[in-house]
């Protein structure tokens, strides 16, 4: 939000320097993000001086131009070539001499320098209106009244320009009470007055109108929870211009561009007192009776941009006798009922409209106005007054424009200002300091809150309707410390804190193991947005007032954001990839499923390029392992079955009593080319709140490393094609036998000298009996029980 120094002056008077100024608003929690000048005219004119044409004839080189000498005061004349057709002798002119800056629309500038033209010197340069930034007029050099300017005065000297600095302020979306001029004034007033700083500052109120004759315009609000408050005026007469300078530069300063004078004034009450006005051409207006409600679902209504926008019906709308919608109220004026060059007599609206219902308004039709961005988070309700009858008196002076008879207004139930009970004992433990009771009074006092009663440990208050922020103890105490100082709460001296010891199953405690393990494998931990875009609506949430139609639904997996993450890297030529992220998607079923994830995605070579070892793109079976390592830190058991999942071309997922623990896939192809990429990508997502559930069921205990030796044996089979090898690992997880303790598939073989429809699987199977030392018996009885199990299930052979 941008604020004038000189505009922010016209409500608080001191002479605190800007920079000062700049200090005190972060201070009090209006953070200064920079100051920026601003000038009326770029350069101010500096360096242009009034001259006289001497002497003017053709240039001896170029045909286009001519050689002139020009007088610029105290006996000094000057050689110039100059292009302008319009050039002659005897003219007064505004002369750059050297060294002066002339700038252009966007702020650049190029700086006259004495230089050589065709052959001829040439000391400066007589300006045309537009090098000035006093119109666009390029037609040729600007020639001033000789009775008016005096040859060698500053040019500038004839011009009442406009200096100003402006505050870029940080604003919080809570303090609707600083969206003005006079809201930071007001602010910076209490803060000043409590730490003993010289300044004056003055409460807007009403101005006396001057009124003629009467109207016939009636008013009728539909529903005072939608319109508690709602004034109008009929102003006749009205000259629609252009502003004077000085309101025009008061909304240049803070980056708005005026449009013509009742506008300007509309726009200027905004950013002075807070307070959104609109102004409609009252002859437009039917029946001339404004209504203030809702229209039916369906309508069509046109906005002031000249789009045809369908209401949901939901909208406070300003309407005429006849119920045609003239405005969206507190967003956006209709087309067909805005003043323009032709208007004679408007209605003028000030307003207070409800927040949720503007906001809502706002946020379907996608639209973010200053008025919008205002009401939505509540403006103060007892200036609606004030502002109006500060912008009719200046409509009356700028536009000529009468007042016809008497403010409509429909008030019917005051806005009560909030109650608040704030206790000394515990604004001292939420600031570790004790302020002076008295203190603590005054500054309520200049923050405009009302102490209605003393009680034993503190206040009973009545804070302003227009502090929509404020409305709990808490609240008040940030306040009351914001306008003492933050800088003046010492910072302790020691931090006391109970350390909390996390259980074995603590899920954050998981997630922070998993999340060291994988970045130990060199993967980058990212965070997405859990709102997005979703091309399948099938079963997503979608929003119902979304910041935009980009960010309209809940994720419904986090496969989409990481391939994102993957894209912008590989257009930085950074093709490995290794991502991980933790988050939570969204679903709506029978009912709303929300459920926590991990989600990792591999992409590119595994390992760095190095001379050690050849180039080796990852695969599906890469990530597979570092899911295997995760998974096997938990002693959870679970089994591998085929999944079907459109997301991916092949795909397989971890089951645990029927229910998906992890998926892991390929990228299907077509989802890749969706997103530009064109390299394999590889994803798995784990189930973190199921993992945990499986996890408490089985605790690690400590064990003893065995004192006997492990024994190894082989089998090598010959299977169906069909078979895979999760499914022997099962079937030998599922022996009886306790010795079993390592199982391996060391090698697969499919081609030659094989029966057709088949391959071989080499596997391994390390025994132990941790009592004693295996025979040889219990061992053949181990593996032979084996054998007989892949026999029978699978029709195995053994090879060799």
């Amino acid at each position: 939000m941008k604020i004038s120094n000189n505009w922010l002056k016209d409500y608080i008077k001191t002479e605190l320097k800007t920079e000062r100024i700049s200090e005190f608003l972060t201070d009090i929690g209006l953070e200064v993000e920079g100051i920026e000048k601003f000038e009326s005219i770029k350069g101010s004119l500096e360096g242009i001086i009034v001259g006289k044409v001497l002497t003017c004839e053709k240039h001896p080189n170029a045909d286009k131009l001519r050689k002139t000498t020009v007088d610029v005061g105290n006996e000094k004349v000057l050689n110039i070539v100059c292009g302008a057709p319009n050039v002659e002798v005897g003219q007064t002119v505004p002369i750059a001499v050297v060294g002066t800056k002339i700038y252009d629309k966007s702020g650049n500038f190029f700086e006259i320098k004495e230089a050589k033209i065709r052959g001829e010197v040439s000391q400066g340069m007589i300006c045309a209106e537009d090098e000035l930034g006093l119109s666009d007029d390029h037609d040729g050099i600007m020639v001033l009244d000789e009775e008016k300017y005096e040859v060698g005065k500053n040019f500038a000297d004839y011009f009442e320009l406009t200096n100003d600095e402006v505050f870029e302020i940080g604003l919080t979306p809570n303090r609707t009470d600083a969206m003005s001029h006079y809201g930071v004034a007001r602010d910076l007033q209490a803060f000043l007055s409590t730490n003993q700083q010289k300044s004056t500052f003055e409460k807007v109120s009403s101005v006396v109108l001057n009124n003629e004759g009467s109207h016939d315009f009636t008013l009728e609000v539909e529903n005072t929870e939608l319109c508690p408050r709602y004034i109008g005026a009929v102003i006749e007469d009205v000259k629609v211009t252009d502003s004077p300078d000085w309101l025009k530069n008061r909304l240049k300063a803070i980056g708005l561009s005026p449009i013509n004078n009742v506008v300007d004034i509309t726009n200027y009450i905004l950013h002075g007192l807070g307070q959104p006005l609109h102004a409609f051409d009252a002859d437009k207006i039917a029946d001339k009776k404004v209504k203030v409600g809702t229209v039916k679902e369906g309508t069509k209504f046109r906005t002031l941009d000249g789009v045809e926008r369908t209401l949901n019906g939901s909208e406070i709308m300003i309407k005429d006798g006849k119920d045609t919608p003239m405005c969206i109220a507190g967003v956006f004026g209709g087309d067909n009922s805005g003043v323009s060059n032709e208007t004679k007599t408007i209605f003028l609206e000030s307003a207070y409209f409800n927040p949720v219902a503007v906001r809502k308004a706002a946020k379907f039709h996608g639209l973010n106005t200053d008025a919008s961005f205002r009401f939505e988070r509540g403006v103060d309700p007892n200036i609606t007054r004030t502002a109006i009858t500060h912008a009719i008196k200046l409509i009356q002076e700028l536009t000529e424009g009468k007042m016809i008879g008497e403010l409509l207004e429909e008030y019917p139930k005051k806005l009560e200002d909030n109650y608040v009970i704030v206790r000394f004992s515990k604004i001292e433990q939420i600031l570790g300091t004790k302020i002076h009771r008295e203190k603590v009074k005054e500054i309520l006092k200049t923050l405009d809150i009302q102490v209605l009663n003393e009680i034993q440990n503190g206040y009973e208050i009545s804070v302003p309707a227009y502090r929509a922020d404020v409305t709990r103890e808490i609240d008040v105490i940030e306040e009351i410390l914001r306008i003492y100082g933050y800088n003046k709460i010492d910072a302790p001296q020691k931090i006391s804190f109970t350390p909390v010891k996390l259980s074995v199953q603590d899920q954050d405690e998981l997630e922070n193991s998993w999340a060291k393990t994988l970045q130990s494998l060199g993967f980058n931990e990212v965070m997405n947005n859990s709102l997005t875009f979703v091309k399948d609506q099938t079963d997503a949430v979608k929003l119902l007032n979304p910041l935009s139609n980009d960010l309209a639904f809940m994720r419904k997996s986090m496969l989409e954001g990481l391939l994102q993450n993957a894209i912008y890297n590989i257009n930085r030529k950074n093709q490995d990839i290794k991502f991980f992220e933790f988050g939570k998607i969204y679903h709506k079923k029978e009912k709303y499923e929300e459920r926590k994830q991990l989600a990792i995605l591999i992409s590119g070579r595994d390992v760095a390029e190095n001379w050690l070892q050849p180039k080796s793109a990852t695969s599906f079976y890469n990530l597979k392992a570092y899911v295997k390592v995760l998974l096997e830190k938990l002693a959870v058991n679970y089994k591998e079955v085929a999944l079907s999942d459109d997301r991916f071309s092949d795909a397989l997922a971890y089951e645990s009593d029927g229910k998906a623990l992890v998926r892991i896939g390929k990228v299907d192809p077509q989802m890749l080319k969706d997103f530009d990429i064109d390299q394999e990508c590889f994803y798995a997502e784990i189930e973190l709140e199921f993992v945990q559930e499986l996890r408490s069921k089985n605790e690690l205990k400590f064990k003893d490393i065995p004192k006997f030796n492990k024994i190894r044996r082989d089998l090598a089979l010959l299977i169906d094609k069909n078979v895979n090898y999760q499914d022997l690992y099962q079937t030998a997880r599922n022996n009886k036998s306790p010795y079993i303790k390592n199982i391996n598939l060391f090698d697969v073989y499919e081609g030659k000298n094989l029966p057709e429809g088949k391959k071989s699987y080499a596997m391994s199977f390390e025994l132990l009996n941790e009592e004693k030392t295996l025979e040889e018996k219990e061992i053949a009885s181990v593996m032979e029980s084996l054998i007989k199990s892949f026999q029978k299930e699978f029709n195995a052979e053994l090879r060799g």
